[in-house]
């Protein structure tokens, strides 16, 4: 007998309420009940993962289940934010038992590490379709947000940037990318959300702005400049490179770290006063943090090389109706 949407729910989603939570009431009735911590404001954000567009037909389903809440819990660690739940909206060509249990140990095993309850959501037939909604906190004032970038501000990486890009060209087949597709499989199936770092950042002054890299450093600082008003420069050379990067042409190697996607780095902005506050969040989070430019008076974004000479690059990030 076929598995109804009741009972898929009950059997892989509908899960014991965690002690010392900010659910007052989760799955199961017609909307959930959050208490903030008081004093704090809420953080919403929502991701839509769907088959063919941001992933393969026939990708692993714990894998899935890991990448469609962690990509919603970088935007709250791009905002400094502290988890508090999240909802699921999940279309599904069929209701597969297996496929759906491994979903959910992927989802839930994340969830746990970063203690964010599922509260409640939607399932019904149709393309295969992920979509999350995550809610979290954080105190007044102490957001990072994309309009608050400062001229003369340092900016900030955490990690390295490039390596799921070049895991999209091995899967691909893409000429020019060598090396193997297992080393940096991860880093595109399976992000890791840098929230113990956005909350180190949040609580560090004299930090100012911030976002994750979703859709390629250069696009994504774009929409910082914007905000802000602001132009940046960027010295390439300090970008740091991951190991698999490093046999490739230099203008792949360059493509990859400035304009590959599925990052979820954080790339954030700091007055030069915070230079070593920065440096010391990212090793209370444990995470590399590294300077690669300044933001300017002057609106433009300029790349140079370790001699200071202008590098042209592509600014524009992925765009899912234009790509």
């Amino acid at each position: 007998m076929a598995m109804g949407e009741f009972e898929l729910i009950a059997r892989h989603f509908t899960r014991p309420s965690l002690p010392d939570s900010a659910v007052v009431l989760g799955v199961g009735d017609d909307g959930a009940l959050l208490q903030p911590t008081p004093g704090h404001q809420l953080v919403i954000s929502t991701d839509m993962l769907v088959e063919g567009r941001h992933f393969f037909a026939g990708a692993e389903p714990e894998t899935l289940g890991h990448k469609a809440l962690a990509v919603n819990l970088s935007d709250l660690a791009a905002m400094g934010a502290r988890p508090l739940g999240f909802t699921l909206a999940l279309a599904l060509p069929v209701a597969d038992d297996a496929w759906l249990a491994a979903f959910a140990r992927g989802l839930f095993a994340l969830a746990d590490a970063h203690g964010c309850p599922l509260v409640g959501g939607d399932t019904t037939r149709g393309p295969l379709n992920l979509c999350i909604t995550v809610f979290g906190e954080v105190r007044p004032g102490r957001a990072l947000r994309r309009d608050a970038a400062h001229a003369g501000d340092e900016l900030w990486l955490s990690g390295c940037t490039g390596e799921a890009r070049l895991a999209l060209a091995l899967r691909r087949g893409e000429a020019w990318a060598t090396g193997d597709v297992a080393a940096v499989a991860d880093r595109m199936d399976r992000p890791t959300p840098r929230l113990a770092l956005g909350q180190a950042l949040a609580a560090t002054p004299g930090v100012h702005a911030a976002l994750d890299v979703s859709d390629g450093l250069l696009g994504d600082l774009g929409h910082i400049l914007r905000a802000s008003h602001l132009g940046a420069e960027i010295d390439l050379s300090s970008i740091p490179v991951a190991p698999a990067l490093r046999g490739l042409a230099p203008e792949h190697q360059r493509d990859c770290l400035l304009a590959g996607g599925d990052d979820y780095e954080l790339l954030f902005t700091a007055e030069a006063a915070a230079h070593d506050a920065v440096l010391a969040a990212g090793r209370m989070a444990g995470v590399a943090v590294t300077r690669i430019g300044r933001l300017t008076l002057e609106q433009g974004l300029h790349v140079r090389d370790a001699q200071g000479q202008a590098i042209h690059a592509t600014v524009r990030g992925f765009d899912h109706f234009a790509d």
